[in-house]
């Protein structure tokens, strides 16, 4: 008896693949292949649907994919309803010798390792935890961005010689915004100004208003408006992506409301971990596993009995 596995190497405008006819008591003991068939196909819509039906014509049912960047997504995806088993290799554990690398080898050799069990595996989850990534993974960057927004306002009002940061702790409050709302629309009064704070804050309006007296110049009220402007989207599109991520999240609430419970922890980044690992990380045996795949568990370096180093893994923060 034999069964027939394929490897692919992806890149962005080709994909390399490798069927290997395997008989079964030959790769339980050496992972030597019988026969090899190797075929070059584009990236396109078209080429990956001959892909497909090439693979059920040779009768594959396991195949492993190796890509350093995201173009492994639309093979993937098109594969994923055909084959019983898909496994994504990371590039690191397929090195080949210096001065030998070749796209048919790689694959060939891909095969071969994922048969000896030398390949290391990342974890890709099912569908519905996909579009559960997709959601709290994109509000991450809107949300850094959202972050850094107020050091760009504070370096703009420092060169307009403006000591707002000076004399308020939150630039992008409700009083800050009140003042660089009426900045950015042409308003140069300092008294003014000074009388759009909030009288909790902490410093008098004679404070404040010397605070304000600067040179603001036509450049710097344009740039003020773009970034008021660019506060209220962000602000919007993560409010948008956390209604998503509670939406699709919502049958597991349960879950949610217990993970953010944990001290350090609240709701939303309840709900992100729950898409990075599942709602019962099922797809980690131990909590050792899990700790190891998150990079949050000491390193081994061990020779001659000794560990050299314990340094932490990477993992994806």
């Amino acid at each position: 008896m034999s069964y027939n596995i394929a490897a692919i190497d992806i890149h962005k405008k080709v994909l390399i693949v490798v069927v290997a006819a395997v008989a079964e008591e030959v790769a339980d003991a050496t992972g030597a292949a019988v026969e090899l068939e190797g075929r070059k196909f584009g990236s396109g819509a078209r080429e990956r649907n001959h892909l497909v039906s090439w693979l059920q014509q040779r009768r594959v049912h396991e195949v492993v994919l190796e890509s350093t960047a995201p173009y492994w997504k639309p093979v993937w995806l098109d594969l994923e309803p055909h084959l019983e088993k898909l496994h994504w290799a990371q590039a690191q554990s397929n090195r080949a010798p210096k001065g030998r690398k070749n796209d048919f080898r790689d694959a060939q050799r891909w095969g071969r390792r994922w048969l000896a069990g030398e390949l290391m595996l990342s974890f890709v989850p099912e569908p519905e935890q996909r579009t559960w990534r997709g959601r709290t993974r994109g509000r991450l960057p809107l949300v850094r961005e959202r972050v850094r927004l107020p050091n760009q306002v504070e370096a703009l009002l420092e060169e307009a010689r403006i000591k707002l940061s000076s004399v308020i702790s939150d630039l992008l409050g409700v009083s800050g915004r009140r003042i660089l709302e009426a900045l950015s629309q042409g308003e140069t009064d300092a008294v003014k100004l000074a009388e759009l704070g909030d009288d909790r804050l902490r410093c008098t309006q004679e404070q404040l208003a010397d605070a304000l007296r600067g040179s603001p110049e036509p450049s710097h009220r344009a740039l003020l408006k773009l970034h008021r402007e660019r506060l209220k989207l962000l602000d919007q599109q993560i409010d948008q992506l956390s209604q998503r991520s509670a939406t699709a999240l919502k049958q597991h609430q349960d879950a949610v409301v217990r993970l953010a419970e944990v001290p350090g922890f609240g709701i939303e980044s309840a709900q992100q971990r729950i898409a990075e690992v599942g709602v019962d990380a099922e797809a980690f045996p131990s909590a050792g596993e899990l700790a190891s795949w998150c990079g949050a568990c000491p390193g081994s370096a061990v020779s001659a009995e000794e560990n050299y180093s314990s340094r932490c893994p990477k993992g994806n923060r």
